[in-house]
Parts: structure tokens; C-alpha cells; sequence
């Protein structure tokens, strides 16, 4: 069954969250885990790209923007995208949106990743509601302002 882990950030800033996505995900991939990395909009999406090769010195995450349309094409090992989901399964999702994604069974682990603004929060909470009320295997991971070592194995 998919295990869920919500990571819990000290910050309000949406930029943390975004480090920590990129952080998470470049630790999935080298542990050699495919990702899709579900964002909320267009320029989210654009924006953890550009982060993806920016975010720390000597990283290198190869990655695209896309879902069902790159089925077919040799796919990267990471998958990021807005309004659609990998045509292929994947290891890992981890969710930048307000919204549950779809078909969250089709994925081992999914990641949540909630800051201190109370708009991300009460998504978060009814994301985790509806988890528990499924019987997801939960975990929690209250990070410090530093964002802690975050863990995918």
C-alpha cells in the first residue's frame, strides 16, 4: 500500500517548500526512484525546473515538464507537471498542490510538503484527512529551519 509522509516546515516562505521538493526529489533519484513532482500551475511547474538546476552547486536531476504526452519518448527519471499524470507509474509523488492528486495508488510513497501559511495548512489537513480515512500508512516529519535532513528511501 502507498506510504504517505507529510514533511511539516517551520517557514510561511512557498520558496522552502520548493528547496525541499527539489531537495527530496534529487535524494529519490539518486537512490535511483523515478518522481513526479505534481505541482499547482504552469509556472510552478516552470519555476521547480529552473530550481531543479539551480538549487544547490553540482546537483544534477535530469527531469521534464510533462505527463501523458511524453508516453512513448524515452522518459527522465523525474516528471513534473500541473494538470496531468505520468503515463508511466512512478516511485514517488511528490505534491506541491492545494489539491489531491489523482490515483495516488498508483504511487509507492507520496510526499506532502506543508509550510506555515494557513492556505497550504488547511489543504494539508484535509489532504491528510482523506488519507487516514483510506487507511494510508501515515508518517510525519516536523522539519527545523535549517529543513532538516529530509529522508526517501
Amino acid at each position: 500500500m502507498t506510504r504517505v509522509d507529510f514533511y511539516i516546515l517551520r517557514s510561511t516562505d512557498a520558496r522552502n517548500r520548493q528547496l525541499l521538493a527539489c531537495r527530496l526529489t534529487e535524494k529519490a533519484y539518486r537512490l535511483g526512484h523515478t518522481v513526479y513532482l505534481h505541482t499547482d500551475s504552469p509556472a510552478q511547474s516552470r519555476a521547480i525546473d529552473d530550481l531543479l538546476w539551480t538549487f544547490r552547486a553540482g546537483s544534477f536531476v535530469p527531469h521534464a515538464i510533462g505527463g501523458n504526452e511524453l508516453e512513448g519518448r524515452e522518459s527522465p527519471p523525474v516528471l513534473l507537471g500541473h494538470d496531468s499524470e505520468p503515463g508511466r507509474s512512478r516511485d514517488v509523488l511528490i505534491n506541491l498542490s492545494p489539491e489531491l492528486p489523482a490515483k495516488v495508488e498508483r504511487f509507492e510513497r507520496v510526499v506532502e510538503l506543508i509550510d506555515q501559511d494557513e492556505s497550504v495548512r488547511q489543504a494539508g489537513r484535509r489532504r491528510y484527512r482523506f488519507y487516514q480515512e483510506n487507511d494510508y500508512p501515515l508518517m510525519t516529519h516536523k522539519l527545523d529551519g535549517r529543513l532538516g535532513n529530509p529522508g526517501v528511501s
